[in-house]
């Protein structure tokens, strides 16, 4: 039974790391005494020692050891044993990347479908998708493919904003971006706004937080679902 939480962002502004998620984080790590830290998206480049210490010093309070899978002489050995799994934000091309070249894509998504805790933020969120073609991020380096965890039947564009009527800039907005995903593709995009998260239990697959998430469909206009939605958008029409 899975028992997932993808979240937008692992911080919102003006808080501290993982603040606005301690509560749901305590109720899926619940009896847990340690968990494995996947460190490979590491954002802003810090080093993989650097970003697993400052998931501990979150974690430490509310008695769970971080260990980060980068220090694992077998990684794939550990991931099978872990009580349950976090995987940070970052950049998504370097953390697929990561996993795929050491053979840990498959690996993570079995031990996650079994029923290890996952939680994932932003990068981390965004592998829990059919793949990765809806980061926001730079092509860093060139991860062999694009396939990711699978663990919901669509595709997350954490961070999603809104266009800004005010503002100046031409370029593409969020919305055009998905646009031109699908003009090559069918898959559903979820745009997931800050302070916002899905939760997976089972097969269920619901909205969390606190705005609504922003529905994107294969030829049809997108349209809003407000937090606590049960995710069946994939099997349905648009009701606009």
């Amino acid at each position: 039974m899975k028992n997932v939480i993808l979240a937008s962002t692992s911080s919102l502004f003006g808080e501290a790391y993982l603040e606005y998620l301690k509560s749901e984080v305590e109720i899926l790590f619940q009896g847990i005494s340690e968990l494995i830290f996947v460190p490979y998206a590491r954002p802003g480049g810090i080093s993989h020692d650097e970003y697993t210490h400052k998931v501990a010093v979150f974690f430490e309070p509310i008695g769970i050891k971080v260990k980060g899978l980068h220090r694992f002489e077998d990684p794939a050995h550990a991931l099978k044993n872990a009580e349950a799994i976090f995987t940070g934000g970052g950049n998504t091309f370097l953390l697929v990347k990561q996993l795929h070249e050491q053979r840990l894509m498959n690996v993570l998504k079995e031990v996650v479908e079994n029923g290890v805790p996952y939680l994932g933020t932003s990068a981390g969120s965004n592998i829990g998708g059919l793949n990765m073609q809806n980061t926001n991020d730079m092509p860093i380096v060139y991860p062999p493919t694009f396939n990711t965890l699978g663990l919901i039947p669509f595709n997350l564009n954490a961070h999603y904003l809104d266009p800004d009527p005010n503002s100046k800039h031409n370029g593409e907005t969020r919305e055009t971006r998905i646009k031109e995903f699908h003009v090559f593709n069918k898959v559903p995009v979820l745009g997931l706004r800050e302070g916002s998260w899905i939760r997976v239990k089972g097969d269920k697959i619901t909205t969390e937080g606190m705005l609504p998430s922003r529905i994107f469909l294969p030829e049809l206009p997108p349209y809003e679902i407000q937090p606590r939605t049960v995710c069946a958008f994939e099997t349905r029409q648009n009701p606009l």
